[in-house]
């Protein structure tokens, strides 16, 4: 007989979305509260130490999804890295914190949702992380930090053209994840039980009312009051189509009993593309070089009692926003580009960590038109999803990147790395017709890890209402990245930590309203 887990909420997911939404609340005394992880601890120093984001990225805790082969980039699968362990992504990412361009809310045309309904929500979020500007950043970082014009100390903003050091979820110089800054403290209430090692396979309803979580090894999670679903834009789909949710004829082909007929779940996928420029040359950015290896041999000693040096770098330090394609008739002139500047060496065929000095800058598309699906391979939750991320699918992203790659080339040559400066080693100064260009991209195109809208939100057809209920279900919410209609302008950390938060809000609205 499988072991039975009575709650009055569950939280499915403890990434982002999920410790926030858990921390809301917990704050309201609504009953116990259960938050199901599939992975494990965050308790290791490969996630504490910032520097150690190149080693959890492709472990145990990453879900390692991968793309289908895509068609627009000689067929190359890409890696779709998901945070599997407390925090979620929050504790395998880069720690960058942007809110989003105020207009990208106000786009998305739902109500609620507009920037001065949510500007305060994510207020309360930065009150328990409090972001910080990373305290010792490399040389180049500065100098990158100092281009387009004066920004002062802040960092750069998708509002403008701008650059600057990142503000990061940081504190002492380790990293501040949603489980610190959420969830440790909501288990403080004694109504949270975390459970790690919790894989959903897929929620049970008695009629309409979402009742019961099916665990994969047998274990049955009842949650009286209801289920906040924060799996992220890939679990949660997936979930919500092993429960019945879905496309119909996609549900019945798998042989999945329909609970309802939801066209859009698991449509509308989209991440910001990505491609890096890449320099290299002696006494320029961090790398292994026999100069070097005297310092790589003392900052583990010097990260542990100082705080500081090469570990204590999140490798992406700095960036900026501009505008690369021409303005159009239409008059917009917003940054449509946004860039990460990592003052180390990093592999561009095939390894990551190599031998040598150097810097590397990316471009990303801030709002892509490519759109993608998510679909089950089979009904069995071991079984991962089909993630077609149509990346590029959209001739417009490619533009926007060619322009892009031009203008970074000419941040970087007129950024004041001084001594520090390197030659472009990848694509190679010899890259520079449109046709040579577009190949580049075509093979190096990736995505900045940032995958949302899969269970999109909204008015009218929208499989989830503008409250995150899911259509079709009762005591059942939808909290995470795949409730945006459109990506922000820039990492989607931040936005999906205020989902969680303001998400749990109109949970405890919609209970209330009930008893």
């Amino acid at each position: 007989m499988s072991e039975s887990l009575d709650f009055d909420f569950a939280v499915i997911g403890a990434g982002s979305a999920g410790c926030a939404a858990a921390y809301r609340l917990s704050e309201a005394n609504v009953g116990t509260i259960a938050v199901l992880e599939a992975g494990s601890t965050d308790r290791v120093p490969q996630v504490k130490v910032p520097f150690g984001l190149l080693y959890t990225r492709g472990s145990g805790r990453d879900w390692k999804f991968q793309s289908t082969p895509q068609e627009t980039l000689g067929r190359r699968s890409i890696e779709v890295t998901r945070g599997k362990m407390l925090g979620g992504s929050s504790s395998i990412n880069s720690m960058v914190w942007f809110r989003g361009r105020r207009d990208d809310f106000d786009n998305w045309d739902v109500p609620g949702w507009r920037w001065t309904e949510i500007e305060s929500d994510f207020e309360a979020v930065e009150n328990r992380l409090k972001p910080v500007a990373l305290a010792h950043p490399h040389p180049l970082s500065n100098g990158f930090a100092r281009t387009l014009g004066s920004n002062g100390h802040a960092p750069p903003t998708p509002e403008r053209e701008s650059a600057g050091i990142f503000h990061l979820n940081l504190h002492n110089g380790a990293r501040w994840s949603a489980a610190d800054a959420f969830l440790r403290p909501a288990q403080q209430s004694g109504a949270v039980s975390v459970i790690t090692g919790a894989s959903v396979d897929k929620i049970q309803f008695e009629q309409r009312d979402a009742r019961k979580i099916v665990l994969l090894d047998g274990r049955i999670v009842t949650a009286k009051r209801g289920i906040l679903l924060c799996a992220g834009s890939i679990g949660s789909p997936a979930i919500l189509m092993r429960s019945g949710i879905g496309p119909k004829e996609d549900l019945q082909h798998l042989g999945i009993p329909v609970q309802s007929d939801a066209p859009e779940i698991g449509a509308n996928l989209h991440d910001h593309p990505a491609v890096g420029v890449h320099h290299e040359g002696p006494n320029s950015g961090y790398g292994l070089t026999i100069n070097q290896l005297p310092r790589w041999a003392l900052s583990p000693a010097n990260w542990l009692l100082r705080r500081k040096g090469r570990l204590a770098s999140n490798i992406v330090e700095a960036g900026a926003f501009f505008r690369a394609a021409p303005v159009g008739d239409d008059g917009d002139d917003r940054p449509d580009c946004q860039s990460h500047f990592i003052p180390f060496t990093t592999g561009f065929k095939g390894r990551l960590i190599k031998w040598g000095s150097g810097y590397s800058a990316d471009v990303n598309v801030c709002r892509p038109a490519s759109r993608g699906t998510l679909r089950l391979r089979s009904s069995k939750s071991y079984d991962p999803p089909v993630v077609d991320l149509g990346l590029l699918s959209d001739q417009r992203d490619t533009e926007t990147l060619k322009h892009g790659v031009r203008k970074l080339r000419s941040i970087l040559k007129q950024a004041a790395f001084k001594t520090h400066a390197a030659p472009e080693v990848y694509p190679g100064p010899e890259v520079q017709s449109d046709d040579e260009i577009e190949a580049f991209i075509q093979e190096r195109c990736a995505t900045a890890y940032h995958p949302v809208g899969t269970v999109r939100m909204g008015e009218g057809k929208a499989p989830i209402s503008p409250q995150l209920k899911v259509r079709g279900a009762r005591n059942l919410w939808v909290l995470d990245a795949s409730i945006m209609p459109a990506i922000t302008s820039a990492n989607t950390n931040a936005p999906s930590m205020m989902i969680g938060y303001r998400g749990a809000k109109m949970v405890l609205d919609d209970i209330r309203e009930k008893s």
